[in-house]
């Protein structure tokens, strides 16, 4: 199709979805109904989603084809405020209230690929936001995902939102993600999609042998690092992947802990 009859349906699509979702004061996406039907406006949003796949995903360089899979499945859309639907298949992060962000589609399926999950592992994700994250790892349907979000509102809409599109090995606390679950912890993988300053210890305590943490680490309102640590007997070993731009990890672990000195970033 031309660019211009894009640009059409996706402002039709807009309107349907502002039209049923209804206005609000924050920017929190809508729930998702529990409507199967295809519609045009849906053949759009999987037109785009794909191409946004094809260009931006596969096209940069991630092979992982279970992760591919996943982001060709999961409906970004469900996951974006609805002033911000005409963009939920460009690749950069949306803005979904409370100062917090649905990343970036090739940050999500970076880290999702940096964790090297393997059926039955357990994941832990620190910063439920929307919940999209935890639906790429869920939907890649052989890992269990336990997630934190420290926004009481977010953490409602997000866990009322995957049980709706049938996200079902998902389970979504509210609470300071620095903590960790350890009622569920060891984890085989830690992914944390907001920075702190430092690798949180409960974090790596939570973390079972072999596990991995894909973590942004550095200031608050600045570029961060990308940070993969792997336990090897014990001791966690430390890659720097290179520069990344993420909200702060917030809450009083954070502000009780990050002015400690620490041997790791």
């Amino acid at each position: 199709m031309n660019d211009m009859s894009f640009a059409r349906r996706f402002c039709i699509a807009a309107l349907l979805t502002l039209l049923f979702a209804g206005c609000g004061s924050r920017a929190t996406p809508a729930v998702p109904t529990t409507s199967t039907a295809s519609s045009p406006e849906e053949d759009v949003f999987t037109d785009a989603r794909l191409e946004l796949v094809e260009k931006y995903i596969e096209g940069a360089g991630i092979t992982n084809e279970d992760v591919l899979q996943a982001m060709r499945t999961v409906p970004r859309h469900e996951f974006v405020p609805p002033d911000y639907l005409d963009q939920a298949y460009e690749d950069h992060p949306i803005p979904i209230g409370y100062g917090q962000t649905i990343s970036q589609p090739y940050i999500v399926a970076w880290m999702t690929e940096l964790l090297e999950l393997q059926p039955g592992e357990k994941v832990l994700e620190i910063g439920t936001g929307s919940g999209y994250q935890a639906a790429i790892l869920a939907e890649l349907g052989y890992v269990d995902v336990y997630s934190i979000e420290i926004v009481p509102e977010l953490a409602e809409s997000a866990a009322t939102r995957l049980q709706v599109l049938g996200y079902t090995n998902v389970r979504v606390k509210q609470g300071d993600g620095y903590y960790g679950w350890p009622e569920y912890g060891p984890f085989d993988a830690i992914i944390v999609t907001a920075a702190p300053d430092h690798l949180p210890a409960p974090l790596a305590e939570q973390l079972a042998e072999g596990g991995q943490v894909v973590i942004p680490i550095g200031p608050p309102g600045w570029y961060q690092s990308l940070w993969k640590f792997v336990k090897d007997e014990g001791e966690l070993k430390a890659y720097n992947l290179g520069g990344v731009a993420f909200v702060p990890l917030t809450g009083s672990g954070v502000e009780q802990h990050e002015a400690e000195p620490s041997s790791m970033p």
